[in-house]
Formats: structure tokens, sequence, C-alpha cells
């Protein structure tokens, strides 16, 4: 029966060696996403003295480098150069504080907009929560690349125009979950409680609902982080994101996409950006769910 126990034991990781109290604390803990944030925030932060090269400037005699592990390939550009002889570990980096820019913009408007309608939807309902409600299905209702390209053709292609547009259709998310959570709360004894006592509407909406609402706006955001930075590399592929020559995940895959079979590296290694980043929000929002939502009864 002992041997039994042991072996159950080695087998789930729930031994007391270091192997196992390891195993429970990767378990309990997002360290890979959160690992693969820092990396990302590090790097956009601190780009301009951590980047080797200019992102911009490049020799058509060095174009095509292959990654230095590679028989042809050069120390001096760990992860080769792309097609106009560019850097693209620079370009890699540079790229990560255009698209985490991008989204810390794009949802700070987005979660202030949204939230706010929200609330006051949630809140007064009848006529107010109806109008609201149709604004938003209307606005989910609208082809956001079309939309993207027609309006890119008619002002031109700048950060400025992308930023606009990802802000005019990223708060009607935000608006409808946080209607759904001030639906519940508002009929709760201690917002009764307040509106009993006196308190002015102001006052319940951010002293006793909004707190109730925070911890779905934070799974929300994280999940929209990834969403965000996937949109902008989509839109920078199809050539209507980021202008060039500035460096973003999207318009390298879209350089390279001629020289895949040439020059592979130009291509994969910003599409392997794109999908960590993504994946690591998307882990930390899961985790996120599961630790403020005690109606799932996931092991962490």
């Amino acid at each position: 029966m002992t041997q039994h126990v042991e072996l159950d034991l080695q087998i789930t990781g729930h031994s007391d060696g270091i192997p196992g109290r390891v195993w429970r604390f990767v378990r309990r803990w997002p360290v890979l996403p959160l690992f693969i944030l820092v990396v990302l925030v590090f790097s956009a932060i601190f780009a301009p003295l951590i980047a080797p090269y200019d992102p911009t400037q490049g020799d058509l005699n060095l174009r095509n480098i292959p990654p230095a592990w590679d028989p042809e390939g050069s120390m001096a550009h760990i992860l080769g150069t792309d097609p106009l002889g560019r850097d693209v570990a620079s370009r890699l980096i540079f790229g990560a504080r255009i698209s985490l820019m991008i989204a810390t913009i794009v949802l700070s408007f987005g979660v202030l907009g949204g939230v706010t309608l929200g609330l006051i939807a949630g809140y007064y309902g009848g006529q107010i929560d109806e109008i609201a409600m149709r604004f938003v299905d209307f606005t989910l209702a609208i082809p956001f690349i079309l939309v993207a390209l027609v309006t890119v053709i008619v002002l031109g292609q700048s950060l400025t125009v992308i930023i606009g547009l990802l802000v005019i259709f990223s708060w009607s998310g935000f608006a409808r979950h946080t209607r759904a959570e001030t639906l519940q709360i508002k009929t709760m004894g201690y917002v009764e409680m307040a509106r009993v006592i006196g308190a002015s509407t102001p006052r319940i909406l951010y002293r006793h609902i909004l707190p109730g609402v925070v911890n779905t706006v934070v799974v929300i955001t994280t999940f929209g982080i990834g969403g965000l930075i996937l949109t902008e590399a989509t839109l920078s592929f199809l050539g209507v994101g980021v202008p060039p020559p500035t460096p973003a995940w999207g318009i390298m895959v879209a350089d390279g996409r001629q020289y895949v079979t040439q020059a592979w590296w130009v291509t994969v290694f910003p599409g392997i950006a794109i999908m960590l980043t993504v994946l690591s929000m998307n882990f930390l929002g899961d985790w996120l769910r599961d630790r403020w939502d005690p109606r799932l009864t996931q092991l962490l």
C-alpha cells in the first residue's frame, strides 16, 4: 500500500522533494506567461539601449543574412537580416514597443469609455440601457477590417489613424460585460442600503458597484491586449496598419512573405513573437479568471 502511495505521489508530482514543489509552484502561478511579458515590457522600455542596430537603417550588402547558428550566419546579426539589410533582432525589439504602445493607448480609452457606459446603462436600465446596448450591437456588427481599409484609403496610412480606429471599436466588450455585472450588483443589499441612506448616484457607482466589476474588467483587459496586438499585426500585414519603415511585427511578416523560401527567418521570428505574446496574455487571462471567479473549481 505504501509503495502504491509513493508511486502515485511521484507520478502526480505531489512529493515533498524539490521537483514536486517546483511543479506545484508552476501550476499555481503563471510563471511562463509572466516571464514572457516581463521580457516584452523590458524590451519595449529599453529598446534603444538593448537593440544592437537602428531598426530602420539597412545595408543592401548585408541583405538576407541567416541567423547566427546557420553556417552562413554571423554573430553580428543573431537573428539575421531582412531583404533590406536591416537587423531582424533590432526590429523585433522595437516592434515590441510599437505593439505595447498601441495596446496601452487603445485599452486605456476602451476601458474608460466602456466601463463608464456599462455602469450607467446597467444602473439606470430602461431606455438608457436599451439605447446603449443597441449602440454596442451596432458597433459589434460593423466589419472592422473593411472600415479600416476604407478609412486608410480616405485619410491615409498613419499610426494616429490606426490608434483612432482601434479606440472606436475597443470599448464595446467592456461596456457589455460591465453592464451585465452591474445589473447583478445593483440589487445587492449593500447597494440598497447606500441608496436608502441618501448616497448620490456617482458615489454608489464609484464606491459600491465599480469595485465589484474590477475583476471582470482586468480579465477582459488581459484578453484584449492579446487581441489588439493580433489585430494591429493583421492590419500591418494587409498594408493598412503602422506605416513603414516603422518596425512593427505585422510589417515584418509582410516584408518577408515573398522571401519565405530564401529567408524564412524574416517572417518566422516576428510570427513567433506575435504568437507568444498573444498566448501569454490569454493564459494570464485564464489564470486570473480561475483565481477570481468563485464559480470555477479548477485546481491552480
